[in-house]
Order: C-alpha cells, then structure tokens, then sequence
C-alpha cells in the first residue's frame, strides 16, 4: 500500500490506472496489495516480468486473459463441503477454461524470450475434467441441463409427458360447447403449481373440482377439474424428484471442485499474478515505458524523463543525473516555472520503478535502490493542528530528518518558503548541510536568490 512519500508523489492516480488494465478483479486486488520494494533482486525480478508482458503485448498483441474470475470464495466453501449454484459452477468452468487457454498459450510461446512467464505457466494445473463436466451439465443461462444425468434426462420426460396429458384434458374441457359458457376463458393456466382452468365465479359449482384462487375483482375462480387432480399430483412428485436430483448433481459437481481445490487455488493465484503482470505490460507501453537500469552505488540518470500524468503532448522531458559528481540538486526558477513537476518527476519515477513497473524515459535510464523516500511537497497546513505552511512543512521534514541516511531519496519542494526570506534561506542552508552530511540523494528547489548561490 502507498506511504506518505507514494502519496504525496500521486502514485495512486499510477495504480489507479494500472487497474483499469486488468482483467479481473483478482489482478486489481494484486494491485492494491503490491508495496514499495527494497531488495534489488526482486525489483529486477518485477521489472523482467514487466518487460516480457510489453514484449508478448508486441509479439502476440495479447495475453489471454478472458474468462478469469474471482472464484476464491466458491472454492473456499467447496473446501468446507458447500454446494455451488449454477452460477458458481460457471463461473468455476470460465476460469479453468481461462487456465487451460493460458497454459497452452505460455507452452507455445517462443523460447528464451520469456522464461518468468513460461515458468509461471508451469504451475497452472489444468482441470479439463471438471471444466468438462460443468459444461455438460450447466447451461449458459444457469440452468442444470437434460444431459447432466440420465436420472434427470429421464424425469423431464416424464414431467414433459404428464404436462402434455394434463393440457389434453382440460383443453377437451374448454373445447366443449357445453362447458365453455361457464367459463371466463378459453385458456388453461396455473395456480400453486398446479394446472387450472378460470371459470365464471357464479358457475363454479357447474364444473367439479378444487377452486386454488380467485381473480381480485370475484368475479373469476381457478378450479383444477378432478379429471386432472391425480395427474397434477403425479407432475409434481416429478418435480419434487428433478429439484432432488438436480440438488444431487450440484452436490456432485460441488465435491469435485472440492476435491481439486488445493491445485485451484493454486492455479487462481498463478492466473491473478500473471494478470498483474499483463496490466503491467499495458500499463508501459500505454505511456512509452521501459525498464531503468538499476545501479549499485547510489547513484542515478534519469534520461528524457517524462511526468506519466502529464499528456505526452504537453509534457517536457527532463534528464537528471545525482549520485555520482554530487549527492544534492537545487532547482531553480520562477513560480509556475516547472519546478514542482520536475521534482515530482523525479520522486515518482524511482518510486514507480520499486513498485516493479517501467518508467516513462529512455531505455538507458538508470535508478538506485532506495530504502525510503521521503518528500516534504505542496501545502501541508494543518487546519485542525493550527499550523501555518511554513510550520507543517517543518515538523514533516523535521520528522524525517533523523531517519535519513545515504540509501534514501529526499525531495523538497519550495524549501524554507512561507517565512521571512533571510530566515528561510538560513534554515534551507542549514537543512541541506545536514543531509549532505548524510550522503543522502536529495532534490529540492527554490526560488531564494542566496540558496541559489549557496548551491
């Protein structure tokens, strides 16, 4: 989750946009999840991912994701010996068919190029069986079908058979010349489950049988004529039988899943990641991204850096080079002049590139590895803490202050501003002084004419 650096750097608005790239909500959690990396090897692991999700984007336009959903919960309560719904179950066939597609796509893929997305791949275990089943027996609508079992297969003809003998017979009743007179239409319905025919309510006693309802002006009555009351009881015992036996056929289903569930699980997490990954590899080549070389001394060069929030149209490019001639820039200019956004740049795309993803800049673009980052930016006035700017910029700074050391990045915006210029510039000189004694990497920018010469 973002800290207070991430936050102030606006890498939320970043993550935002990464999650617009998955295609599920399992590889938006992953997103929500990830955090700020400290150890190189596993920010270079990140970035590799990254640069083979851009490279398959290129080579195959897409890695297929279609399908994948968040089926955590149906195999958490299969595991507990629940039973899915029709829905759950299709969900489940979505997504191991999702695994299935996937697993033969990351086999075929050209070898050398990828080996963290084939090696991903080896740990998706297909389930071609219960896909397999659930298609047989569960309809794209959600309903079980004639062909999940030839026990159901079976009762549907008989209910099928029961029906039709039903409508025979009152259909002989509302076609009598006789009987129509009494009734208010010409039309068999149903009632509680039950098939009935509407009569004119100062006729019922014309026709015998069970009156089930009547309409709500009186003036109609439904009676099941006895002719057809066994044959209605017959239809649904049938009834009671196809729930049963559907009931049986998603208990069934339910306790395959269980049985595999281990080796889902595992598959779902394996299907989740990689669709961080992909997001990732859209995410990059959506603002032109590449993966910085990471440095072992602290130092870095960021080349034709770009803002990734500013419009590629309207942004300039910035390149900055600290760590190795010298450990502090200060930024000069006038208000509104790009300060802001230069430091920002900066700040942002080491943070992004230790959270695993590519920065907007020139391949040869090379970051250190940071431990923390800290960044005191914009107005921080407290109103509930009665601060004035100039007051909260200084307890935020002074906080971090003695947590600095020479593997952290401090960025300063507008340093010492909001109180009396000679003062100001005093505690900015003072400040820097400081943190070059800490052989920290620091940015900070100004508009004081005597920081200007100081520096």
């Amino acid at each position: 989750m973002p800290g207070a650096a991430e936050k102030r750097l606006e890498l939320q608005k970043i993550l935002d946009k990464l999650k617009l790239f998955c295609a599920s909500s399992l590889g938006q959690d992953l997103v929500d999840k990830m955090d700020f990396l400290r150890e190189r090897q596993i920010i270079e692991a990140r970035l590799e991912e990254t640069t083979e999700a851009v490279n398959a984007l290129k080579i195959y336009s897409d890695i297929p994701l279609g399908g994948l959903r968040d089926i955590r919960d149906a195999v958490s309560r299969v595991n507990r010996g629940g039973v899915l719904e029709p829905e759950d179950l299709l969900a489940v066939s979505d997504t191991l068919r999702c695994a299935r597609k996937l697993k033969l796509f990351l086999q075929r893929m050209e070898e050398g190029l990828f080996p963290r997305l084939k090696g991903l791949g080896l740990g998706i275990i297909p389930q071609p069986g219960i896909e397999e089943k659930i298609n047989i027996s569960i309809g794209e609508d959600g309903e079980v079908r004639d062909s999940a079992s030839p026990g159901l297969a079976r009762i549907r003809r008989q209910i099928s058979d029961l029906q039709l003998g039903i409508r025979e017979r009152l259909n002989a009743i509302i076609r009598s010349s006789e009987m129509q007179k009494y009734l208010q239409e010409n039309l068999v319905t149903m009632r509680g489950n039950r098939y009935v025919i509407p009569v004119k309510a100062e006729s019922k006693g014309k026709i015998t049988g069970l009156i089930h309802d009547q309409s709500s002006t009186g003036a109609t009555v439904y009676i099941e004529p006895y002719s057809v009351l066994e044959l209605n009881n017959e239809l649904n015992r049938k009834r009671a039988e196809e729930k049963n036996e559907i009931e049986r056929i998603l208990r069934h289903l339910s306790a395959e899943i269980g049985f595999r569930s281990a080796e889902i699980a595992q598959t779902l997490e394996i299907l989740a990641y990689i669709d961080l990954i992909a997001a990732k590899g859209k995410l990059s080549t959506d603002m032109d991204g590449c993966a910085p070389r990471l440095t072992s001394d602290g130092s870095l060069y960021i080349r034709d850096g770009r803002h990734p929030l500013i419009p590629k149209d309207k942004v300039v490019p910035i390149s900055v080079p600290l760590g190795r001639d010298f450990n502090i820039i200060v930024v000069t200019g006038p208000n509104t002049g790009g300060k802001t956004v230069a430091l920002k740049t900066v700040g942002l795309l080491c943070v992004m590139a230790q959270y695993g993803l590519h920065i907007p800049a020139h391949p040869s673009s090379e970051l250190a590895v940071f431990e923390q980052v800290f960044v005191d930016i914009g107005d921080e006035q407290s109103i509930e803490q009665s601060l004035s700017t100039f007051s909260s910029h200084m307890k935020n700074i002074v906080d971090f202050l003695p947590k600095v050391n020479s593997r952290a990045l401090v960025l300063l915006d507008e340093l010492g501003a909001g109180t009396d210029p000679t003062e100001g510039s005093a505690l900015a000189m003072a400040i820097l002084d400081y943190l070059l004694k800490r052989e920290c990497r620091c940015v900070a920018t100004t508009h004081y004419s005597e920081l200007k010469s100081y520096a």
